[in-house]
């Protein structure tokens, strides 16, 4: 028979009797089942290394895709919530009774900024785009209407601007209505789209985490089943030999789950110098969003969780095996 490595340092708990005594024994063995998980993965490097990094690409993907629609988001925030409706007013209105309407939408709860275009800047900004100069020079009037610019409230959902542009457009003083409604509708559905894609890659993506402890915990146990005998001919009960195990699957996902943070985070600092040159072109008015922290603590914590469920199941049925 082969040389086994029991690493027997605290006794049985069985082998103990007051109840004090057991829950010194049992605060010992976790202590010890702690270093000695730790031990058992620098035991074998390339091993656990191979683990752990299988475990944080799985679980990094899930994140970038999240980093990329968080900031898409923010940029249809910038780009397409904030778009303004055009509301063209009727020929034939004056001054006076475009300013009125201009007061009237001002008053609305649901309008951010109102801004009134004159028929003489709609003529400017037709003359100086190409093509257009020369023919209007042959105008003997203007034949431009009144335009308000809406912008409506940030916190409008896509249904809720489409109601203030039908809203809008049965006044008696306008004409027409532009709005980008189907755009923003079409972002709301594409987000709509990327979260439940990001949520279905992470449940997915867990579970190949999950599997990947558990098949590295099952040829760990099958290494060692000699070992694991002695232990249960000594009268180690189940919990006792399984508490090492479990305590190496936390380990695997906790740094797996750690190095998923780390390439996120490194992404994050990738695409900084291409996010500022994009806010550059806007302004400086647009700035794409990181990761929030508690996603970033969250991760190695349910990576941590994802671990100890895996070593679980899989040590659970290899003892019931060789009990």
């Amino acid at each position: 028979m082969s040389t086994v490595d029991v690493e027997l340092d605290p006794p049985p708990v069985e082998a103990v009797g007051t109840g004090n005594e057991r829950f010194a024994v049992w605060r010992e063995h976790h202590a010890w089942s702690l270093g000695a998980s730790l031990r058992r993965l620098g035991s074998r490097p390339i091993g656990s290394l191979l683990t752990i990094t299988v475990m944080g690409l799985a679980l990094a993907l899930p994140l970038a895709f999240a980093l990329l629609l968080l900031n898409v988001e923010r940029l249809g925030d910038a780009l397409g919530r904030s778009q303004t409706v055009d509301v063209y007013v009727k020929l034939g209105q004056d001054q006076a009774s475009v300013t009125a309407l201009a007061g009237q939408l001002r008053q609305r709860g649901d309008v951010a900024g109102v801004v009134i275009k004159t028929p003489q800047q709609g003529l400017d900004e037709l003359s100086r785009q190409q093509g257009f100069s020369d023919a209007l020079h042959e105008l003997s009037d203007n034949p431009l209407p009144y335009v308000i610019q809406l912008t409506p409230s940030q916190a409008l959902s896509a249904q809720a601007v489409a109601a203030l542009v039908d809203q809008v457009r049965v006044l008696p003083a306008v004409d027409t209505v532009q709005d980008g409604g189907t755009w923003r509708q079409r972002l709301d559905a594409l987000l709509g789209l990327g979260g439940q894609v990001v949520l279905g890659w992470s449940l997915m993506l867990a579970l190949a985490a999950l599997l990947v402890v558990g098949n590295t915990v099952r040829v760990d146990i099958s290494g060692r089943i000699e070992e694991i005998g002695v232990l249960l001919l000594l009268g180690a009960s189940p919990r006792f030999i399984r508490r090492p195990y479990l305590y190496a699957g936390i380990w695997y996902g906790l740094l797996g789950g750690g190095l998923a943070v780390a390439l996120a985070v490194g992404v994050e600092y990738w695409l900084a110098a291409p996010a500022a040159a994009l806010s550059a072109a806007y302004g400086g008015s647009l700035q794409l969003d990181a990761l929030p922290l508690w996603v970033l603590v969250a991760v190695p914590v349910g990576a941590a969780v994802l671990g100890w469920i895996g070593a679980r199941l899989v040590s659970g049925w290899q003892l019931r095996r060789l009990a």
